[in-house]
């Protein structure tokens, strides 16, 4: 048995450190690196074969096309991993994911235009990301988020039009960042972006050539502090109508909350609605029409519940009642982030409404990311108390019918319209 264990030592041994016949592999021991250079070889696919302890490997300039997810797992103690001057257009999930190891990849010069960008959250030593010379269109957002050791980043000369606001907020230790010769979209979309490249301490070369592809105005111009875009974040106002002075709310009340928002580029509006049995988010108009006078003839089966949201910001709840008591809140949002305004509704008793007052704010919140300017801040709304008193059962004289709850609700809506 010793001889033929002598044996299976010596396969396993000269298995791990097999190299691929067309590459040059040799062990620095001084520095504890073994290279595998593979470059110039004319290959059009990743060798077999690797070494096991490879710590660098080298496949630049081959004409390699796709990368499979097992091209290197037989590495994965990897560290550095050169693909430049490729012909690479496709990379296979996961082809990177296990390489936990890796502080550098360089994929510049191929033709790549979609990446497996899941891959690098596992990659939490890496720092030298190139992706320069390629085909990219756009990098999600959160696509760096681990990478917090990364130190150089190449994104230059692909075909990007708009980076994602947080795009390096996660990268700490970030030095330099290539983002030139990309045909970026100049509107309000990269409004922080040219903010951003203002006031960063990382070093971006070559920012003469960082322009404007878009909007056509602006085709050719440095994306810079010259470079004015209108823009704005959205401003956010929440009115309400009721009923005129202490006038009781009978049965049947439609309440109408209006929401006012201004901002470049326009923004679009949401509703949230929570009360203690639900928490609704409506995200645009249910029922045809502008508001106001198109409440008239809408009925809550030709919506959601009976909650009416208009294309022009106004929101009609028929039929008001105890159930629908809670907060209504206005989102405005567009490329530069949102801002919001809330207001709490609620009945009070009408037996004793001084206790049961349910005092609320009508204001606008802070904004939710970096305003354009600081012209831009908009005061806060002044605070409003919002009574409704419950539902009283009119009084009938002798011989004459009770009003129906509708006849009051109607009443109401004619005194809005003449308003």
């Amino acid at each position: 048995m010793g001889p033929l264990l002598c044996f299976l030592v010596v396969l396993l041994f000269a298995g791990t450190q097999s190299c691929p016949e067309v590459c040059r592999c040799e062990a620095k021991k001084k520095y504890g690196r073994h290279i595998a250079d593979c470059s110039y070889k004319d290959l059009q696919a990743v060798p077999g074969g690797l070494p096991s302890n490879a710590t660098t490997i080298t496949l630049s300039v081959n004409r390699i096309t796709h990368l499979w997810e097992d091209s290197f797992t037989d590495a994965k103690g990897l560290q550095a991993l050169w693909l430049s001057h490729n012909e690479i257009r496709a990379i296979a999930k996961g082809t990177f994911a296990l390489l936990v190891q890796l502080r550098a990849i360089d994929l510049s010069h191929n033709q790549i235009s979609d990446f497996p960008w899941g891959d690098l959250q596992n990659l939490t030593a890496l720092q030298q990301l190139k992706f320069s010379y390629n085909r990219l269109e756009r990098v999600p957002p959160g696509a760096f988020h681990t990478l917090t050791a990364l130190r150089s980043l190449w994104l230059s000369d692909n075909r990007l039009t708009v980076l994602s606001e947080g795009t390096f907020d996660s990268l700490s230790q970030l030095s330099h960042l290539q983002i030139n010769s990309n045909p970026f979209d100049c509107s309000c979309k990269s409004w922080w972006l040219r903010n951003w490249l203002e006031k960063t301490p990382v070093s971006v070369p070559e920012r003469e050539s960082i322009t404007c592809a878009a909007p056509e105005k602006l085709k050719g111009l440095v994306l810079g502090k010259t470079l004015k875009l209108d823009c704005a974040l959205p401003s956010v106002k929440l009115v309400y109508h009721s009923s005129l002075g202490n006038s009781v709310l009978h049965d049947g009340l439609t309440l109408h909350l209006h929401c006012s928002v201004v901002g470049k580029p326009p923004p679009q509006i949401q509703w949230r609605i929570q009360t203690s049995t639900q928490n609704v988010v409506l995200s645009g108009p249910n029922v045809e029409g502008q508001g106001d006078n198109s409440v008239v003839g809408v009925t809550p089966e030709q919506s959601e519940g009976h909650h009416l949201v208009f294309k022009n910001g106004s929101m009609v709840i028929s039929r008001f009642s105890k159930t629908d008591e809670g907060v209504y809140t206005c989102r405005g949002s567009n490329e530069l982030g949102s801002r919001e305004a809330s207001v709490s509704v609620g009945l009070a008793s009408s037996e004793n409404p001084a206790t049961d007052v349910l005092q609320n704010n009508i204001q606008s919140s802070k904004s939710k990311s970096k305003l354009c300017d600081k012209e831009e801040y908009s005061k806060p709304e002044e605070k409003v108390v919002l009574i409704y008193l419950t539902p009283v059962a009119p009084k009938t004289s002798s011989g004459g019918t009770p009003r129906e709850p509708w006849y009051w609700g109607s009443l109401f809506l004619l005194f809005l319209l003449a308003l």
